[in-house]
């Protein structure tokens, strides 16, 4: 599956022009950095960053973020890509949209999953301060934090364009069978996967794109544990977290969930197929 067209037209000039209008004071050179499925980012100067939805459906997540990573920072100890100044409609752009700091450094889908077990312990940490109940208002994502056993008919449905569906059905079919989250809905960042995940070094500098941030079952973010990590890693990562056995195996679940996602709609990014072919490979472990 291909990027979805982008129903905002964006370039540089327009973007110059919105920063001109709302923010004068951080104007400055802008360098195109990606132009994904929901966002357009470009680099602002040499510490910022601009982020704006190509989107409809991407508004209410970019609000989201406004709204809640200043609150959610006060949680955790990795930096976030925190708002330094909120953009309005204008220029003929209809959506709002972020200036952020620029972080360095590269993310881990660009890091051999040997290589990764050096953030297995930070990012069992920022899980574990970052996973606390959420408030009434926290969004509501219907994809993320949800009973495993509600994504059934969209994996069934990627699972027909997988080649090893034979293996991964009959494994999902017993996952999404497991009881639900039984406690309190928690905050979620809801999309750990490597490409949201910055290291500087080798350290973790940062947790990126909060586009799926929602409240719900721990267990869709221990997915990470499949999803960033290789065996030996996976259990450094499981010792620093607060699992019982029946949502470690939910997470596994998740993990599942989103190995098919990106395995079935990553033909034209490369990068994101081999986190999906990962993923798969490491659900069909025992362990």
């Amino acid at each position: 599956m291909n990027t979805p067209v982008a129903e905002a037209d964006i370039d540089a000039d327009l973007v110059d022009r919105l920063i001109r209008t709302q923010h004068p004071d951080l104007v400055g050179p802008l360098t195109p950095v990606a132009n994904g499925w929901d966002n357009v980012i470009y680099r602002l100067g040499t510490d910022l960053s601009v982020r704006l939805p190509r989107r409809r459906v991407a508004v209410d997540l970019i609000v989201n973020e406004q709204r809640w990573l200043p609150v959610l920072a006060e949680y955790v100890e990795v930096a976030l890509p925190l708002p330094v100044r909120t953009g309005v409609p204008g220029e003929g752009y209809p959506w709002p949209w972020t200036i952020a700091r620029w972080f360095e450094g590269r993310t881990v889908a660009d890091v051999p999953p040997s290589d990764r077990s050096g953030i297995a312990v930070p990012l069992a940490d920022f899980m574990t301060g970052l996973h606390r109940p959420a408030p009434p208002d926290a969004p509501r994502n219907p994809v993320r934090g949800v009973p495993l056993a509600a994504r059934d008919g969209a994996v069934r449905q990627r699972l027909q364009s997988i080649p090893r569906s034979a293996e991964l059905l009959p494994l999902w079919e017993k996952l999404a069978a497991l009881p639900p989250w039984q406690g309190p809905a928690l905050w979620l960042h809801g999309d750990p996967h490597p490409g949201n995940l910055l290291l500087d070094g080798e350290g973790l500098a940062a947790v990126l794109d909060f586009g799926d941030l929602t409240s719900g079952d721990p267990a869709t973010d221990l997915a990470a544990a499949w999803l960033v990590f290789d065996e030996n890693a996976r259990e450094v990562f499981r010792s620093r977290v607060d699992a019982d056995e029946v949502t470690w195996e939910r997470a596994r679940g998740w993990a599942l969930a989103m190995g098919t996602a990106l395995a079935a709609h990553s033909a034209d990014n490369p990068s994101m197929a081999a986190i999906g072919d990962h993923v798969l490979d490491q659900v069909l472990l025992t362990r």
